[in-house]
């Protein structure tokens, strides 16, 4: 995995701000360019002075939260954006930019909006790199006054999929980089009576634990029991449930997905299970998905982009 280009989307809200820790100690950790990128959606938002004093206040959040070293060896630039859609606007920004890495904050929405979605939800489904989502009241593992990053437990929800392999390849690095234990799970479908008789059978059911724990075991190269320690589990029932159940039991760090791409249409409607990871997890959430070759995008009317300087 290569990490050199990272983006923060940031609306210069405290809440938002606390990502910046996450990606200024990763772009440190990978020794990766750092774009900050502010979404404005009003048409005047980049008139001359309020383009200045939004560049300057993106650059005094960056020195807030960049630690004792202050910005000494971060090469970082700041991008401001007049768009209609934030989403639209971030996924736009990363493919034209060839990032490897996207690191946002999302809100706590109750149950009864879920169903409106959000930017995270959506860059995650949309964006043609990896994306890094964090919530407040979850599990830190950026530390310190020098951006140290502890980063103990990694978890994969892995279905066999060539989209959990994606996320399982990022766990690995991940566990390489900062010596983190990683644990892989493996969800069956819930068993129930409307299954076929042959089912019932004792035996039946643990072929299935089975077969799932030996395709676990020779899912991780044999080298990786080198560099970190290796779980393996195999549970029973709703993906996303025993996916939040295993991070909030075992202290996970890091939870990462693959995730298929669909559009919001029915399976977004009634929420996939990446979508209530992402809105309940006690611990930040790494998406991926299959990449895209980076498209070439024309910039909306009245998009700048004001850079400031490393």
């Amino acid at each position: 995995m290569k990490i050199e280009c990272i983006l923060c989307p940031t609306d210069l809200s405290p809440d938002s701000d606390e990502a910046l820790r996450y990606a200024i100690a990763l772009s440190r950790a990978y020794n990766a360019k750092l774009i900050l990128l502010h979404c404005d959606l009003s048409d005047e938002a980049l008139a001359t002075p309020g383009a200045h004093d939004k560049a300057q206040a993106i650059k005094e959040a960056l020195q807030r939260h960049s630690g004792s070293v202050d910005l000494v060896g971060l090469e970082w630039t700041s991008l401001l954006v007049s768009c209609d859609d934030a989403g639209e606007a971030i996924t736009r920004e990363a493919a034209r930019y060839g990032v490897d890495l996207i690191v946002m904050r999302s809100r706590r929405r109750p149950h009864c909006a879920a169903l409106l979605g959000s930017t995270a939800e959506l860059v995650s489904r949309t964006a043609p790199c990896p994306v890094l989502v964090m919530h407040s009241d979850e599990r830190d593992w950026v530390t310190g006054s020098d951006t140290r990053i502890e980063l103990k437990r990694v978890l994969v929800a892995y279905d066999f999929s060539d989209y959990s392999e994606l996320a399982l390849n990022y766990a690995l690095s991940f566990a390489q980089e900062f010596q983190s234990e990683l644990h892989l799970l493996h969800v069956l479908p819930p068993f129930t009576l409307n299954e076929s008789e042959i089912s019932w059978y004792p035996l039946g059911r643990e072929g299935a634990y089975h077969k799932a724990a030996h395709r676990l075991q020779k899912a991780v190269p044999p080298e990786a029991h080198f560099w970190c320690g290796i779980k393996h589990a195999v549970s029973e029932g709703h993906p996303y449930r025993e996916i939040l159940n295993y991070a909030e039991k075992n202290k996970i760090d890091l939870i990462c997905l693959g995730a298929h791409g669909a559009g919001f249409g029915m399976r977004a409607l009634f929420g996939s299970n990446v979508d209530r990871v992402l809105r309940q997890a006690p611990c930040p959430v790494l998406v991926t998905q299959p990449l895209r070759p980076s498209m070439s995008y024309q910039r909306e009317t009245g998009t700048e982009i004001t850079a400031v300087a490393s």
